[in-house]
């Protein structure tokens, strides 16, 4: 049986109860299961770090092209859409 947390706690007694918590549902299967993983697996974040450099190259070009305060602005803008871009892009090319 987990723990309850007591009035008067300390930080670390209530992160451990919802670690806990946490822990035994995945173990029972309470856990909501999503589309991308079965159980208790985490990703990897691979998807992630491409985005990741994609972001910071736009970035890189798009400051280091700007002439004024607004074209930084709007070019950091770009760089955070620019993945997404490419990738509506690719798929539209491939016909998908």
């Amino acid at each position: 049986m987990a723990k309850k947390v007591k009035k008067g706690s300390t930080w670390d007694e209530i992160g451990e109860v919802i670690g806990t918590k946490i822990k035994n549902g995945c173990c029972e299967g309470e856990v909501k299961k999503n589309w991308f993983s079965k159980g208790c697996s985490t990703a990897t974040g691979c998807g992630g770090a491409i985005y990741g450099l994609g972001f910071l190259g736009a970035l890189f070009y798009f400051v280091t092209t700007a002439t004024s305060f607004w074209a930084i602005v709007i070019g950091i803008i770009k760089a955070i859409f620019w993945p997404g871009v490419i990738v509506y892009g690719i798929l539209k090319f491939l016909g998908m």
